[in-house]
This record gives C-alpha cells, sequence and structure tokens, in this order.
C-alpha cells in the first residue's frame, strides 16, 4: 500500500513569520499537535506543540515568539508514493510519530501517522511504534 493512500491531506500549515500563539490556537482549534512548516512552497520545517513548550515556554519565550525560533528545521519526511511499512519503520527508526508527505516535485501534499499506518498495515506501524515508545532516545517524553 502507498502512503497517499492513507495520508491525511487536509493539511494546516505554519509560517515561520507567525507566532506561536497563533500556531497554538491553530492546533487546539483543529485538536492537532503538529503542523509543517512551509515558506512559499517549500517545506521548511515542522512545528509541534511540545516544541512550543520545550524550545519556546521553558526557554523563555513569549507567546509573540516566531514559529522559526522553536521549529524543527531538520525535518523529516516520505514521499507519497512510498511503501506504508517501509515509512512506519522509517519513522520507528528515527522515533517520530507524524511525517510530512511530499511529491516527487517535493511540494508538501499531505500528513502521515502511525494511526494512519496501523490502519492499513498494522504489524509495520507496529515496530516503528515499539522503536518510538521505548524509553531513552533523542525524543524520550
Amino acid at each position: 500500500m502507498k502512503v497517499s493512500e492513507i495520508m491525511s491531506r487536509d493539511v494546516q500549515i505554519a509560517n515561520p513569520q507567525q507566532t506561536i500563539a497563533e500556531i497554538a490556537r491553530k492546533m487546539a482549534d483543529q485538536e492537532i499537535g503538529f503542523m509543517p512548516v512551509g515558506d512559499g512552497d517549500r517545506l521548511v520545517g515542522a512545528i509541534t506543540d511540545r516544541d512550543m513548550v520545550v524550545r519556546g515556554l521553558a526557554d523563555g519565550l513569549a507567546g509573540d515568539a516566531k514559529v522559526r525560533e522553536v521549529m524543527t528545521r531538520d525535518v523529516k519526511y516520505c514521499f507519497e508514493d512510498d511503501d506504508v511499512d517501509d515509512v512506519a519503520r522509517n519513522m520507528g527508526q528515527v522515533q517520530v510519530r507524524r511525517l510530512p508527505v511530499v511529491n516527487r516535485d517535493k511540494r508538501l501534499t499531505g500528513v502521515i501517522s502511525l494511526g494512519d499506518a496501523a490502519l492499513a498495515e498494522a504489524a509495520a506501524a507496529g515496530a516503528g511504534l515499539k522503536k518510538i515508545a521505548r524509553p531513552g532516545g533523542t525524543h524520550a517524553q
């Protein structure tokens, strides 16, 4: 199964110039915790609710701080024609629960989550989640 078959296409995109308060409100309204960050038609990062707390509030930044100050710049992504099985395993290896999805022109087309993958390929998603859920690592909670 291909990523394009299960990804979410209705994607909210943050701009690096927006404030973290504005993005926090959007995330709360949409009940999401992750947004790709785009500058024009280019994917330049990703921001999570955790980024805003750990890199923003914990470091003394106020709500008027810009997304670019707290976003993850080394954004991982996958292609819409990638195999779900491969992507879910890769998500476990890089310890992320969501990935932006791009086409071969590297234009954002959606987002895939481990939850999406679990509905389609339970074994692969389970293997990916097992690597994320283990204590320790760069994304330990």
